[in-house]
């Protein structure tokens, strides 16, 4: 025997109120949105009808204030609000199957559940606009009941929702807030909105959308869009880049952010849906790489979830989103033509933005790649100049690879680009393919074997502080070697390889890992195979300081020297310390001031 599934209903918008929707006062824009859809309804059996919709508010002494919604769409006949009113999920707007869907918002049959949020009991009292229509009125509650009666009263065609707020609720239904809900919500709407409080009664969204409003030049263009950039997101923008896509059938605007983005910092954006207001969190609509801009847009032809406050990503929003980042590149393009003192002022505080797109992009690539600035041992340079300056350009893999080799390879010379960063590996192989330039991958260990061999005097002398060096190190499976370097006042330099700092990294894990992610870290390295040796410490015989050292015959003061020069160096390197190795320094210095009292 078949059995249905029983409903609780105020679960259902306790649900609603604290997951699918924002906050409560979404209320506002549901009621905002089966008015407009009604409309767009009535529309199709009568082009010339003008509609509009009010926002009526009654604040009686003493009791609860009332807001009637009202709007003169379509309506619904006794059949329909039984239909739709009363069936969670069934709406009056769905295509029929087959059918091409229809020009409304909402298609989801959940909206009208939302004013259950803000009051106890929702009534609706409805003329459908086809002939001879009865005026119904529909009582619903939140405990899944409802009423339903004829009306023998003269109602033109049209809806009107009334709701009395709950006491919790009350500070939404305020002369101040609803007409700012209404105008935050349905600002762009073609259809005037009404708002009556009192005596007074005025349209709420007379201002439209500024982008499609028709401009003198572009100075008045940019200076409209500009301020209504600020009063939507209180801050000031560089610049405004109208969008278009046909995809989508999208339109709006891109505001160029007056300060560098943080690349991990989430990617938001104020969209509407057919005009009505959907979220002003949108992270879908934009590529990744366009974080230098906050857009405002309204979409005609993309999907929104259930909760009406994102979209759905099909191949519709797919081919948006490319067409919306060929508006912002062809922008770009057009500014380095045509603007190029401003489109460098724009590199320089996007480049983060601008190499994620030419790492994408090979026809924009060529465009920037001479503008995109690089860390290199000489500073920051723009690629160009880097170019300019080297046929063969070293670049260091990691940040902590390049820090390694900064300071030595300065000294001898060499040009070493840190390709540590998002992208700039990419762009460096792109570089590489399409210019005549040779890019090579240099760790601080290559610097060490390309550096000069000391003299056979040095190395004689040095015997002893290398054979006490590499006892000293060996628990640091680190070997000593004695070269000839610049600069003279870098007594030692640190190189490890890819192995080393792979168990160099496990090693201080496993020092702040509880017991049970201690034991997953031993297994981890106890599966491959570890050298004697990882690392190297090379001795500069150059630097006053390690000749010094060649003269002193005390071992355990000379231990005592190695070990500091060898935290020194990891120091140098930016090497996160161990417990072992800050224990050296502390043994070291220490055993260094004991000698120095003697």
């Amino acid at each position: 025997m078949a059995h249905k599934f029983q409903i609780h209903l105020r679960g259902i918008i306790d649900l609603l109120s604290k997951h699918l929707y924002s906050g409560p006062e979404v209320f506002v824009r549901e009621l905002l949105q089966n008015g407009v859809d009604a409309i767009r309804a009535r529309k199709q059996i009568d082009a010339d009808h003008q509609g509009e919709i009010t926002l009526e508010l009654i604040t009686p002494k003493g009791k609860p204030a009332t807001l009637i919604v009202s709007d003169n769409g379509i309506g619904l006949t006794e059949e329909e609000v039984h239909r739709f009113l009363a069936t969670i999920g069934e709406s009056s707007k769905r295509a029929i199957e087959g059918e091409k869907p229809l020009d409304f918002i909402g298609q989801f049959g959940v909206g009208l559940l939302s004013c259950f949020v803000v009051s106890e009991e929702v009534v609706v009292i409805s003329r459908s606009a086809k002939p001879d229509s009865k005026t119904v009125e529909w009582r619903g509650r939140p405990d899944g009941t409802y009423d339903l009666k004829i009306l023998e009263l003269d109602f033109q065609p049209g809806t009107q929702v009334c709701l009395t707020a709950r006491p919790d609720q009350m500070e939404l239904m305020t002369d101040t807030r609803i007409p700012e809900l209404a105008e935050h919500f349905g600002g762009l709407l073609p259809i005037p909105i009404h708002f009556a409080y009192g005596s007074r009664n005025w349209v709420v969204n007379e201002k439209g959308a500024p982008w499609r409003q028709e401009f003198v030049d572009d100075k008045e263009r940019a200076r409209v869009l500009l301020a209504y950039g600020k009063e939507i997101f209180n801050t000031s923008f560089l610049d405004a880049i109208p969008l278009l896509s046909p995809a989508g059938q999208v339109d709006g605007v891109a505001f160029v952010l007056s300060h560098e983005v943080n690349l991990a910092a989430k990617r938001t954006h104020r969209v509407y849906l057919k005009n009505m207001l959907l979220s002003e969190s949108a992270d879908n609509l934009l590529p990744e790489w366009a974080f230098f801009v906050k857009a405002v847009v309204n979409a005609n032809a993309l999907r929104p979830m259930a909760s009406r406050e994102s979209f759905y990503e099909d191949e519709a929003l797919d081919q948006t989103r490319e067409e919306l980042g060929n508006c912002l590149r062809r922008y770009l393009i057009q500014l380095a033509d045509k603007r190029p003192e401003k489109f460098a002022s724009f590199v320089e505080l996007h480049y983060r933005a601008l190499k994620a797109l030419a790492a994408q992009d090979d026809e924009f690539f060529h465009l920037i790649i001479d503008m995109l600035p690089f860390q290199t041992n000489r500073g920051t340079l723009p690629f160009g100049e880097i170019r300019r300056l080297e046929d063969r350009i070293l670049q260091a893999p990691t940040t902590d690879q390049f820090r390694q080799v900064d300071k030595i390879a300065r000294a001898q010379g060499l040009l070493v680009i840190n390709a540590g960063y998002t992208y700039d590996a990419d762009l460096l192989s792109r570089a590489a393919e399409n210019f005549d330039l040779t890019i090579e991958e240099i760790e601080a260990g290559d610097l060490a074997r390309e550096l000069d061999e000391p003299t056979p005097e040095d190395l004689k002398a040095a015997q002893q502080l290398l054979q006490v060096a590499n006892q000293a190190l060996k628990p640091f499976r680190c070997e000593t070697e004695l070269k000839s370097f610049k600069p003279h006042d870098l007594s030692a330099l640190f190189a490890t390889t890819r192995e080393g700092r792979f168990f160099r990294s496990l090693e201080q894990s496993k020092e702040v890992a509880d017991p049970l992610w201690a034991g997953v870290l031993d297994s981890l390295g106890s599966a491959r195979h570890r050298p004697s040796a990882e690392s190297v410490l090379t001795l500069n015989a150059n630097n006053a300081l390690i000749r010094k050292l060649f003269l002193i015959t005390d071992r355990v003061v000379l231990r005592k020297c190695v070990e500091v020069l060898y935290v020194q160096s990891l120091l140098l390197a930016q090497q996160p310390l161990s417990t072992r190795e800050l224990n050296l320094l502390n043994q070291g210095v220490i055993g260094l001031i004991e000698w120095g009292l003697r």
